[in-house]
């Protein structure tokens, strides 16, 4: 028996009516999203901690994830592991036919417009009406807004350049001041929104991936932090120590050294 079919009868005993787990038995798609959500993102952690052994145990709970939803719709009657398995590589074939077939694909940059254009083709093929049909309303908002964009993009609603998009911030910035100046609650809501939607697209103008470049930020900001707190312990002091002004001095001066 293969690796997966031991998993697969892993998970068929774990969901056994008679004999199963009690808490596995309770669960239902919409309860076992979440976790599957989260080993995502881990297997993602392991990859920026360059973690490989622990990629590999975060593969493995990803993988879990998926045979256990391919599982519940199997005692529905809807598909099982196979029938994953089967379309994936179906999609894949079809979607490379420069791999296995006789289309001709150059470069990296051919190859992604002949994915789009792939892509579009089925979403007609499926009866997707919009151009934004598909997109994943699950996705965290910041990947979604960029492929909002970037499928808006692909008919050519879109700016020419950054420079388009860089415009767009300010003019965002600039209702999001009129909404404040008129306290306005729920238009500084819309209103920030609507600005990092813009911030998104401009990401996309400039090649930076959003996510990427905010999961950065975010990171930069826990180790300045951390520094800051250092330098706080340091003087053997506590935050209620220092005015704003004095933390914001040290705060630059951590920025400086590093």
């Amino acid at each position: 028996m293969s690796s997966i079919d031991n998993l697969l009868e892993v998970m068929k005993a774990l969901r056994d009516p008679q004999s199963g787990c009690p808490w596995d038995l309770e669960q239902d798609f919409r309860s076992i999203y979440p976790y599957t959500i989260e080993e995502a993102y881990e297997v993602a952690d392991a990859i920026d901690r360059q973690d490989w052994p622990g990629l590999q145990d975060e593969l493995g709970d990803l993988l879990l994830q998926i045979v256990f939803h391919a599982q519940m719709a199997a005692e529905h009657g809807w598909f099982a592991f196979d029938d994953v398995v089967d379309s994936i590589t179906a999609k894949m074939t079809r979607r490379h036919p420069h791999v296995f077939g006789t289309a001709t694909i150059d470069s990296a940059t051919a190859q992604k417009e002949a994915w789009a254009a792939h892509k579009q083709s089925e979403r007609a093929g499926a009866g997707e009406v919009s151009v934004l049909s598909g997109v994943a309303r699950a996705l965290p908002a910041l990947m979604r807004a960029e492929k909002l964009g970037n499928r808006a993009g692909e008919v050519g609603f879109d700016w020419p350049d950054a420079d388009g998009a860089r415009a767009k911030v300010d003019e965002e910035l600039a209702e999001l001041d009129q909404a404040r100046q008129a306290g306005d609650t729920a238009g500084i809501a819309e209103e920030l929104g609507d600005l990092l939607f813009a911030t998104v697209n401009l990401a996309r103008h400039l090649g930076v991936d959003p996510e990427d470049a905010l999961r950065a930020g975010n990171e930069k900001f826990v180790r300045r932090f951390q520094a800051l707190e250092t330098r706080l312990g340091e003087r053997g002091a506590d935050w209620s120590d220092l005015t704003l002004g004095q933390l914001e001095t040290l705060w630059q001066q951590v920025k400086r050294d590093e």
